[in-house]
């Protein structure tokens, strides 16, 4: 019989031994919004510091809980030192700050003069503040930057990234290729037509190929969206022919066996779900997977289930005398129905799952907002708490 037999558990992702190797170079956190990754990724860095390594935490979480965490007063686009980090190792940080990250890439590979020319362009100025894949895009840009600093400087052994907070987890992964192939050569062929095709007719191709597109530009930039577009396009037609392949050489990166993703969740349906979607597209494109990170997980007393604590809280009966007692089961049992509620639906992600390495996080009482926190959060990353 097989009815009785436990199902096999999943491997134990050890985070320590990932940390301590000196062949990664870059650990990427990802998952949905809203399931720590921000506080992972700044205690994995400030655990890696603290063992010795000279770590770099990349934030793209707008919050700036990470800032606060690390005593830090402000982060941008330079990674800056943060005190108080044990041992041999440092731990720098900084927080995407996406237009300058974006007009970075424009001074690095245009002349002064034809850098000041896009700056002061409409079009652009929309296009590196808020077009849909800019923050996603740039984020990349920020870690391809860091990871020939950590080759050529040697600042840094080890970069972190804590990915965008988007909608879906996968948003990392897609909005890189989909903004480069918006800029890539054949569309900028077709964005400079107005000097070949005159402005009228250029104006029936857009309405017709690109008509909501067009709607919003019009509605963030005026009556001179088309000459803006054509202008702005017109300069970058040698700079950002090869965007596609600048998005892709970044994409090739993450599949380098120096990067390792970790994927961060909650145990909710909602966050599972993004997470299983993430780890089978990782699968797919041959991306390497660490393992995941099960945060917030509820925790009961050992050896006391929820039927157990609420079989005894009916046994107490109305009783004045056991009002404390009473209160003290009610919250057992609480507690308890949350923690198997959790380990359930952990199990189930296992067994969608089995071959990916596992690390439950415990639910803390406060928030994190301190070296001492992310300390505590690391080492239940370690399994030590």
């Amino acid at each position: 019989m097989t009815s009785g037999r436990r199902r096999p558990q999943p491997p134990v992702l050890d985070t320590d031994a990932l940390l301590k190797d000196p062949d990664i170079k870059v650990i990427v956190t990802c998952g949905s919004g809203g399931v720590g990754k921000t506080t992972t990724a700044a205690a994995l860095g400030l655990r890696a510091a603290e063992q010795g390594r000279r770590v770099v935490v990349l934030t793209i979480d707008p919050a700036r809980r990470l800032a606060q965490a690390l005593g830090l007063v402000e982060l941008d686009n330079t990674p800056r030192h943060v005190d108080g980090v044990g041992a041999d190792g440092a731990l720098l940080a900084m927080m995407l700050d996406m237009k300058r990250t974006f007009d970075d890439v424009v001074s690095a590979h245009a002349t002064p003069e034809k850098a000041a020319q896009i700056f002061a362009n409409p079009f652009y100025q929309s296009l590196s503040a808020s077009f849909a894949g800019t923050q996603e895009y740039m984020a990349m840009e920020n870690l391809s930057q860091l990871r020939t600093q950590l080759v050529t400087d040697g600042e840094w052994d080890l970069i972190v990234v804590d990915t965008p907070p988007s909608r879906s987890a996968l948003d990392f992964l897609d909005a890189p290729q989909r903004l480069g192939r918006f800029l890539d050569g054949r569309m900028i062929r077709l964005l400079t037509a107005p000097a070949r095709a005159g402005g009228k007719a250029y104006l029936k191709v857009v309405t017709a190929s690109f008509s909501v597109f067009t709607k919003v530009l019009n509605k963030i930039l005026g009556n001179d969206l088309l000459g803006n577009v054509s202008s702005f396009v017109a300069s970058l037609e040698t700079m950002f022919g090869g965007f596609r392949e600048r998005a892709e050489l970044t994409y090739e990166l993450l599949k380098a066996p120096d990067t390792a993703f970790v994927v961060v969740a909650s145990p909710e349906p909602d966050a599972l779900r993004e997470a299983s979607f993430f780890v089978e597209r990782l699968q797919q494109e041959g991306m390497p997977l660490a393992g995941v990170v099960l945060n917030r997980v509820h925790r009961a007393v050992p050896g006391l289930t929820a039927r157990a604590a609420q079989a005894a809280l009916d046994r107490l009966g109305e009783k004045p005398a056991d009002a404390s007692l009473r209160a003290a089961l009610a919250v057992q049992v609480e507690s308890a129905e949350a923690a198997e509620a959790d380990q359930a639906m952990i199990a189930r992600f296992a067994a969608a799952h089995p071959s990916v390495a596992q690390r439950s996080v415990p639910a803390l009482p406060t928030d994190v907002h301190d070296l001492p926190g992310l300390r505590r959060v690391g080492s239940a990353l370690a399994g030590l708490e």
